[in-house]
């Protein structure tokens, strides 16, 4: 017995074989007889595509994993940084540590 490389599938392949497996109209052997797949992948590939399916279904404008972004903090931070990185330029540059033709 030879050792195999491993393989990536592609997504539409994964959703395949996975409709295939939910469908049940054939047994896990003989679905990974046919696609040349582990049937334990085929089994986790199934209960991805379960888990998920309910994200197709969705409401489309909103995204659950992202948290809302609050511009007004953002431009504190840069305004802070902004403040921080002047001070230390010209405390560098008072030291002798900074040329003054930057």
């Amino acid at each position: 017995m030879t050792k195999r490389t491993r393989r990536t599938h592609s997504a539409a392949f994964k959703a395949k074989v996975a409709l295939a497996a939910v469908k049940g109209d054939r047994t896990l052997a003989e679905l990974a007889q046919q696609f040349d797949v582990h049937p334990n992948q085929i089994t986790e590939w199934k209960r991805q595509l379960q888990e998920r399916a309910t994200d197709v279904f969705g409401s489309a404008g909103t995204a659950a994993s992202e948290p809302p972004v609050d511009l007004k903090v953002l431009h504190a931070k840069i305004g802070q940084l902004t403040l921080e990185n002047d001070f230390l330029e010209g405390a560098l540059t008072k030291a002798g540590w900074l040329s003054a033709k930057r």
